[in-house]
Formats: C-alpha cells, structure tokens, sequence
C-alpha cells in the first residue's frame, strides 16, 4: 500500500501543493490497514462530539493499532502526535506531516516544545488533535502517569478535552509484539471537559479529572 499507492500520491501531493487531499487517503490507508489486521472498530460516544469544534483527544494506549483506530474513528479531522521513530519508516516517514502527525523527540526538551507548538497550530487551523496522555504504551491492565503536554495544548487552545478509552487493541497486538489476531477494537468518547477561562495555573484539575474519567472507564472492563 505504502509504495504502490502512498509514494505516487505523496509525489503528487508534493509537487501540486494540496495537501489537503492526502487526509482522505490517509484515512482509507488506515482503515484498510486496521482490516489487514482483522481489527474492526466500534465506536461509543459519537454523541458527544460537534462537528465544528476542535478538540484535544486525550487516549490512553496499548497498541500499535491504538493510533489507527484513533485518527480514522474519532469524527473529526484529527492530528496525532507520533514518536520520532515512525520518521524512520519509508513512504510513512516522509508523508506524516501532510495529515498532521507529529514526531516528537522525548528525550529533547526543546524539540519537544517545538513540536507542541506545531500542535498548536494545526489546533487552530480548525483540526482536532490526538495524543496518547501516557507517551509510551502501556502493558494490559495498565494506566500510566500522565505526561502534561496534551492539557498545556488544551488550555492554550480553548480546546475541549475528550477523554478516550480504547479497549481489546492490547491482546490484538500488544507491546513487544508484531503479531495482529483478529477481533474488535472498542472506543469510547467521553463527555468533554470543557477548558474555556482556564489557564496554565489550572492543568493538574484538568489532567486529574481527564485520567479520573479514562479510568472509571476502564474499570468496566471485563
């Protein structure tokens, strides 16, 4: 799919200047990689979301398949932060920052503000933009600290935060495995948490009550 259908669209895209036109491939890519996978994705709390607002999707993570299901199934038009290492990937590499996926260097402190700050933009530009909260994946049954960057990006916005749960991706294909079994992938979109008239003093109140609704969902696991 990469070479055959992304790199001729990336070169076109590149030479004609619209961008814009990569997003609706990026989704299908997505989509038809999740199926590759025999992942199907069901989708809750589509209710909560307007089409015509931003927001910040705040998810947590345990999957490779976490990042597809999220930039193809969460509604709006969506970035994603990515880790550096995807650059590293042909065709994928080069063409992430045509649909608004960031790299981001952890281990940099002062590319990692940079990359926040694109994040911004793209924020304002009219997209929403998702990151996994715990910046790493996750083992199953775990929940993370949460890194602050996802609310700093909120606040900074005016943007709502959606707190996600994504279930099941981690015995599909968990962490230190590329192995994919087939079954269904569970979303769930949490009501917003609104951040209009809150400031920076104020990002623990809303981390704390982001990481209190992704795990009170969590528990009904099964």
């Amino acid at each position: 799919m990469l070479l055959i259908i992304g790199l001729p669209a990336l070169l076109f895209t590149a030479l004609t200047g619209r961008r814009e036109r990569m997003y609706p491939l990026a989704l299908w890519g997505a989509r038809k990689w999740l199926a590759a996978c025999g992942a199907s994705v069901r989708v809750v709390g589509v209710e909560h979301i307007e089409p015509d607002t931003s927001y910040v999707f705040a998810s947590n993570h345990r999957s490779y398949l976490d990042t597809a299901a999220i930039f193809a199934y969460a509604g709006p038009r969506i970035g994603l932060v990515a880790k550096k290492e995807l650059l590293k990937v042909p065709v994928l590499g080069q063409g992430m920052s045509f649909v608004n996926v960031i790299a981001i260097d952890r281990s940099n402190a002062e590319r990692a503000r940079q990359s926040m700050q694109e994040a911004r933009e793209v924020v304002k530009s009219g997209y929403s933009f998702g990151v996994f909260v715990e910046g790493t994946r996750a083992m199953p049954g775990e929940l993370l600290p949460f890194k602050k960057g996802a609310f700093h990006l909120a606040l900074q916005t005016g943007s709502p935060i959606v707190p996600v749960v994504i279930r099941n991706t981690d015995r599909m294909m968990g962490k230190h495995t590329g192995v994919a079994f087939p079954g269904t992938i569970e979303m769930v979109l949490c009501p917003p948490i609104p951040t209009e008239g809150k400031t920076a003093d104020d990002v623990m109140e809303v981390l704390l009550a982001t990481r209190n609704a992704i795990s009170s969902e969590l528990e009904k696991e099964t």
